[in-house]
């Protein structure tokens, strides 16, 4: 059987959904909608001009081009319905439904299903008016400093205040001001949270949950997590932090309790479960769940991933993921770093020629292309993140090492990277044992 995937997005996580399902024996072809330069054209790999908002003319598509599987890259479709229309129409496609995808369109409703299901997280409250709000800073009997937009954000919607003053220009800038657009239509107010921040993500079935190896992104633009935040500037995996014996906490007390509380409210969950957990020193809370891979995790999980990636996603939809756990590469680390445009997150140019692909290429590295397009013949940017540079070796030193390499080789002007991804990973390696 040589099946054809439909890969829907067009980052660097879908790059890596693409390269990864491509290595597959039992896949013939991935199409990407929309897709960028690196999936433009890479032996199995192509792109698909179709739209992916209108789910119907997308089903079409799926049956005139015989496609088996579609697989869901962002959040914004997966909160549109896009896995319950095809689903309905005929189409086999990996992710949650838009019911199940709540736990990350709407952090209200996360919050409330955490607390129903007994799944650690922090104090918090929700609130449709910015006095309330305000108010509810300025009294909490605990810091009250995290303010989120509840609706999707694009990864942005989270402020962490130093002050009560600055969280409540926090609530005035979502509220009023409106700098999430309709995201920010209601607030939650949250407990700031001390320690690490971790991503946990899982396989599952509605069952089953199989857990991956766990990964640290790096949110901030500048080294020693300084400056504003993106959508994540590099990523490591694993994360030494979290021990064998933590990981199985983590799972049964907040992915297992999310999967079976999912399939108790009637919205069974499938696809990717994504956990962000802050490792607090009264044990792992959940600050997020999201409903697919992280981008940059993606790039640097999917690396480690020995199983074919095809196999594992059909057997989660048949429901027989504890059958066939996916197998992870042992005694090895990858490392992802993001190059970004000048000016990113804020306005940036677009169109500049990057050069030094063959050059990365030779050094064993995969480059994950995310804002990238193709002009005459030509890769420029065409996007605030651009790429991300990954290596596998057989420990995390060697693999920044590498990475690095891959960063001198490649090059575009005004072209920005942090210096120090994994700094975290490791001082906590040197520390005294």
């Amino acid at each position: 059987m040589a099946a054809r995937v439909l890969v829907i997005g067009s980052g660097g996580r879908e790059h890596t959904l693409a390269w990864k399902l491509a290595q597959s024996p039992q896949v013939k072809q991935v199409l990407v909608a929309p897709g960028n330069a690196g999936t433009a054209c890479a032996g199995k790999i192509s792109n698909a001009a179709v739209s992916v908002n209108d789910h119907s003319a997308l089903a079409q598509f799926c049956k005139d081009e015989k496609i088996e599987l579609v697989v869901v890259g962002p959040e914004a479709p997966l909160a549109a319905g896009i896995v319950g229309d095809l689903t309905s129409a005929g189409v086999r496609c990996f992710g949650p439904t838009a019911q199940a995808a709540q736990l990350e369109s709407s952090k209200k409703f996360a919050k409330e299903f955490m607390d129903r299901h007994e799944i650690p997280t922090a104090q918090w409250r929700a609130f449709t008016n910015p006095e309330d709000a305000c108010s509810f800073i300025t009294s909490a009997n605990f810091p009250a400093l995290v303010v989120k937009a509840s609706g999707l954000a694009a990864g942005k919607g989270v402020i962490v205040a130093k002050s009560q003053a600055e969280a409540c220009r926090a609530v005035q800038e979502i509220m009023q001001e409106k700098s999430f657009g309709a995201a920010g239509e209601t607030v939650v107010v949250e407990e700031f949270l001390e320690g690490e921040e971790v991503s946990c993500l899982c396989f599952t079935d509605g069952k089953t949950v199989a857990e991956m190896p766990p990964a640290q992104d790096h949110k901030r633009l500048l080294d020693g997590d300084e400056g504003p935040n993106t959508g994540g500037m590099g990523a490591y995996c694993p994360a030494p932090q979290v021990s064998k014996d933590l990981l199985v906490k983590i799972k049964n007390t907040i992915l297992q309790r999310a999967v079976d509380g999912m399939q108790q409210e009637g919205a069974p969950y499938t696809g990717i479960l994504y956990a962000g957990i802050m490792l607090t020193k009264d044990g792992p809370k959940v600050l997020e769940f999201n409903c697919r891979f992280g981008d940059p995790e993606c790039q640097v999980i999917l690396p480690l991933l020995k199983s074919d990636l095809y196999e594992v996603m059909q057997s989660t939809l048949d429901g027989l993921l504890s059958a066939s756990l996916p197998v992870w590469l042992e005694n090895h680390s990858a490392v992802t770093v993001v190059m970004a445009s000048k000016g990113y997150p804020g306005a940036y140019t677009k169109g500049v020629e990057i050069t030094g692909f063959p050059e990365a290429q030779a050094l064993g590295l995969q480059v994950f292309h995310a804002g990238t397009a193709l002009k005459d013949g030509k890769v420029v940017t065409s996007g605030g993140r651009v790429l991300t540079v990954t290596a596998v070796q057989e420990n995390l030193m060697s693999a920044l090492a590498e990475a690095r390499k891959g960063l001198a080789a490649l090059k575009f002007e005004g072209a920005i990277y942090r210096k120090d991804i994994g700094f975290r990973a490791v001082a906590f390696l040197q520390r005294p044992r």
